[in-house]
């Protein structure tokens, strides 16, 4: 089977692929081809501010659930992510992701005014701040927000409520379609191996991201958290998640897929194999160090203790090892049809 004919792959053939591990190598070779062929080589670099560890969401698999009392949350300051994002311009950034939990204190206002103030530098901006009314998400994309960052983690309804207390699918859902709606570049993702989580709800997740139109898809182990309901789940499996990634990027063959940090945690090498397995982005975090520890969404998170210049040294060290570029351009989603 070629790559022209992998974007309709049906949902039995999905799964016959996930289940064999007897072609891995040819499957990554060729998610790696339809990568080179579809959006090039240059990997594009965003900017990651991490800037609230505070949370009111009560996920099961996550380290900032407001039930942990384990952590010791923080918040910056409205005035010090602008700051955060003019030394990530200064480093080259041309994308900067602000990323937080669903941390009421950021108000529609107050995000507003950071996400102006960061337009007047010359970047392309991410928002991955949560579930949001439609009014809310209509302000930040009138701010001028580019793109906007909003997990499924799973498709299968009845796993996605085991993991989510007090959450609705439909609302996620709702959320994905009200973003697209606004004419924001939507990004969603998954985590490959949730307990409970079969191969046949993998497929559908990737048949999910076709359906609504996604422009990213971040993808990543599960890896269990000890201060969360999942502390003795075992881990999700590094091979598992590369073929659903690389499965992604045959059936979404434009589209922009991060190398996860998820993925390093699990292997030494992870972003660079995900690189070469149909990923085209990386996210360095541009966050100091005294708060890249404290958001432990996982535990064993890289670069904790790495400045954000040593960061993106080290990254754009090993991109250029494999003899890819670094893109110079804001990365938005080439629709090649």
């Amino acid at each position: 089977m070629n790559g022209a004919k992998m974007e309709n792959l049906s949902r039995n053939e999905i799964i016959d692929i996930l289940k064999d591990d007897s072609q891995n190598d040819w499957l990554f070779s060729l998610a790696d081809k339809t990568r080179h062929e579809y959006v090039g080589d240059a990997v594009h670099l965003r900017g990651l501010i991490e800037f609230s560890n505070i949370c009111k969401r009560t996920c099961k698999y996550c380290g900032l659930r407001c039930e942990n009392k384990d952590l010791d949350r923080y918040r910056i300051e409205p005035d010090d992510i602008v700051l955060y994002a003019k030394k990530a311009v200064e480093m080259g950034y041309r994308t900067v992701v602000l990323q937080s939990g669903e941390d009421s204190f950021y108000t529609k206002d107050i995000l507003c005014d950071v996400i102006k103030r960061i337009k007047e530098l010359d970047v392309a901006l991410t928002l991955s701040i949560g579930e949001r009314s439609f009014e809310e998400y209509k302000a930040f994309k009138d701010a001028g927000a580019d793109r906007y960052l909003i997990r499924i983690e799973t498709s299968d309804r009845d796993l996605y409520k085991q993991m989510h207390p007090n959450m609705d699918f439909d609302n996620r859902v709702r959320c994905l379609k009200d973003l697209k709606k606004l004419g924001y570049e939507v990004g969603s993702g998954c985590l490959v191996g949730l307990p409970n989580q079969t191969i046949e709800s993998l497929a559908d997740d990737i048949l999910f991201f076709k359906e609504i139109g996604a422009d990213m898809i971040g993808i990543g182990p599960f890896i269990a958290h000890p201060h969360t309901p999942l502390k003795d789940a075992k881990n999700g499996d590094f091979t598992l998640a590369l073929k659903v990634m690389a499965l992604t990027r045959l059936v979404l063959k434009d589209i922009n897929i991060p190398a996860t940090t998820a993925m390093e945690t699990l292997n030494p090498k992870g972003r660079i194999i995900a690189l070469q397995s149909g990923a085209n982005v990386v996210m360095p975090n541009v966050t100091t160090t005294e708060y890249r520890a404290k958001y432990e969404i996982y535990p064993g998170k890289i670069c904790i203790n790495e400045n954000p210049t040593q960061c993106r040294g080290c990254i754009e060290g090993k991109i250029k090892s494999i003899g890819r570029t670094i893109a110079t351009d804001k990365g938005f989603h080439r629709k090649l049809g």
